[in-house]
């Protein structure tokens, strides 16, 4: 009975060490979890004050709007391009030339590019049809053609070719062109329709979007989907 009574001693030591083990391992996650959350949000607020004042004189009178997503809205579409065409205006040209080298300043000389791991012109429509055609696949064609425009234009532009062909490197591992017609319209109220079930906004709908993805959008991500994981078991 006494080596039985010893043996069941052992296993219930057992048991609380491994009970204490797992709460450690637990409070380590939990912590880590949250200092990589915090740093996702400092960053990307430290981002968004510094876009917000590089632009403070400058989002009135091009019609620009700063997200807190990172996204900038150019959103007068008679300013970007002609109904149903994707070339740009001299007018949205004279706006790129001066928004730009701003732009790559912050992108490129900045202490957070590190954090960065995408740049995304976006273009985006209202959503007129096209005779024959399905009316989203013309307007994905449209819009892609804008925004890949836009992006030829930047690299045409001289703040564009007087960087190193290292940051130029970089620069080209950054930018994207994507269009996407009007599965992101907007609302009177600059709302997304999908999402409000108001009706589609066509003027404010055709604008075209910069949005930087960071790589700590990776560590929300990651958190997000190990949280989900978590309340399913």
């Amino acid at each position: 009975m006494a080596n039985k009574h010893n043996v069941w001693m052992s296993v219930s030591d057992l048991m609380t060490d491994l009970m204490v083990i797992f709460l450690f391992v637990a409070i380590a996650y939990i912590t880590r979890e949250k200092k990589d959350l915090t740093e996702y949000v400092d960053s990307k607020e430290d981002l968004y004050k510094k876009l917000v004042n590089k632009f403070a004189d400058d989002t009135t009178r091009w019609q620009m709007t700063i997200g807190k997503n990172l996204s900038l809205k150019f959103n007068n579409p008679t300013t970007l391009f002609n109904s149903g065409s994707a070339e740009i205006t001299p007018e949205f040209k004279s706006v790129l030339d001066d928004f730009i080298p701003k732009y790559l300043d912050i992108l490129i000389r900045d202490s957070l590019r590190r954090n960065i791991n995408e740049i995304r012109i976006e273009g985006h429509t209202d959503d007129d049809g096209y005779h024959g055609q399905d009316p989203y696949i013309a307007n994905v064609r449209l819009s892609q053609e804008r925004a890949r425009n836009v992006l030829q234009y930047i690299r045409n532009i001289p703040a564009f070719k007087d960087y190193s062909i290292e940051d130029q490197a970089l620069l080209n591992y950054w930018f994207t062109a994507n269009g996407l017609s009007y599965g992101k319209a907007l609302d009177s109220n600059g709302d997304y329709v999908y999402e409000s079930k108001l009706p589609i906004d066509k003027a404010k709908s055709r604008r075209v979007e910069f949005r930087i993805i960071t790589t700590d959008d990776k560590i929300l991500e990651n958190f997000v989907n190990k949280n989900r994981t978590n309340v399913k078991r």
